[in-house]
Parts: C-alpha cells; structure tokens; sequence
C-alpha cells in the first residue's frame, strides 16, 4: 500500500515516515502542495495523510483541488487545530477522516487501516491464495498456519501478486508500488527479491514455479486450477 505524506515539518514527517514504513507501508513524502499535487499526478495513491498548514497552498485548499478534479484517494487531513468548526471544515473540503496533532500513532495506524479498508472495496481482510495465506493486520505470512520468515520487500511483493491475481505486473509494476519515489531501484533488484520468495515459497512447500515470469512482461502468481503447487515440506 503506497501512502502520500504531506507534511511541511520536515522532521516531523520523517518520523512518520518511519513509523508507517515500519508497518509496511510505501511512504512518499511531500513538504508543500505543488510537490504533492506533482506527486499524485505522477502515482496512483491508496490514502494520502494531509497536513492543513502548509506554505503558499494550505491543505484544505489542496483537498479541494483534488476532489474537484477527481481524485478519489482517501485523504486523512492531519492539522494542530482541534475544533469542531475546523474537523467540519476539512471534512467538507473532502477529507475522510481528521486527526489532531501531537498524533497518537496507533490511533493514526487505526485511521489509516480503516481508510484503506473503506477505499478498496475489494480488498480482504486475509489473501489466501492455494496453501499460502496473508494477513495485512498482523503483517504475517504463513503455509499450512507455519508462519514464513519474509523480508518487508519479499511480504510487500506477495502481497502486491495476491492483490491482483493473475495480473501480470511488470517490474516498473512493482517499483512504483513498493519502493519510494525518490529512491527507486535497478529492476534487477525486483528479480533479486522475485528470487528470493520464490525460494522460500518453494522451501515451504510450493513448487518452483508458484510465482510465474512472462518473458518479456512480468510476474504473476500460478494457475491454481492448472496445476498443484503443494509439494510437501522438505
């Protein structure tokens, strides 16, 4: 899930920041609007955590720029002001939710789950896909209810597969999805990380080809209907 943090207090932002990639979210940061309206144009965002005072445009102007061009991402406005008035404001400017500063982080890392639930339909509380399950809640991966050891980026690229099924995302794919904007890497990193879940998944139980490659396109995860990917344990 890639998250659009828009935060002039740059100090403040990274501690976010942190917090959030630290439950395997992808964070962006933007520290005034033209760089965050640049930002959204660019990616598509699942929930963005706005700031109300910012420089030049302020945040409740910001929102309203996005609604009135139709962007639809779930927007969290993030601002010190604590009235009544001021929540009515930004929720009638198009925000979703409002939270006060100084920011509680669980209460913050309620509010975003609860948006990303409210802005994917589709998604599930738990992916399942053959023997495989995923629990974004807990950030846990296991084969058979044995939890598998996995690295943020190797959770992050089998959540991103289980979310789209027999979609193949390309490598560009991935990066945009999982990486942050400033710091994307060589697509061969993508097939270093593919790798290394592969051998896990395979290590777990599945077979070799449980994640597929499409020559010259992408990954996408195997036809379950087609073939058997238990294998048994080693």
């Amino acid at each position: 899930m890639r998250i659009l943090l828009v935060e002039d207090d740059l100090p403040l932002a990274e501690t976010l920041a942190e917090a959030l990639s630290d439950q395997l979210y992808t964070v962006d940061i933007a520290t005034d609007a033209s760089l965050a309206w640049d930002y959204a144009s660019r990616l598509e965002y699942d929930l963005v955590i706005l700031d109300v005072m910012l420089p030049e445009l302020d945040g409740i102007t910001l929102c309203q720029k996005w609604r009135s061009h139709s962007y639809l991402m779930p927007i969290l406005m993030m601002t010190a002001r604590d009235t009544i008035n001021d929540k009515i404001t930004g929720l009638d400017a198009g925000a979703d939710d409002y939270v006060v500063k100084p920011v509680d982080l669980g209460e913050l890392f309620a509010r975003v789950r609860a948006l990303l639930r409210r802005g994917c339909a589709t998604c599930q509380p738990v992916l399942e896909w053959g023997p495989i399950r995923l629990d974004p809640s807990t950030y846990e991966v296991s084969y058979d209810n044995e939890v598998l050891s996995l690295t943020r980026k190797e959770y992050s690229i089998l959540e991103l597969l289980l979310r789209n099924g027999r979609r193949v995302l390309s490598r560009s794919m991935i990066i945009d999805s999982i990486w942050k904007l400033e710091s994307p890497p060589e697509e061969d990193t993508v097939k270093v990380h593919v790798r290394s879940l592969r051998q896990k998944l395979k290590s777990a139980g599945l077979s070799a080809d449980a994640i597929e490659t499409v020559h010259g396109i992408g990954y996408r995860l195997a036809n379950l209907t087609e073939k058997s990917l238990c294998q048994g344990k080693n």
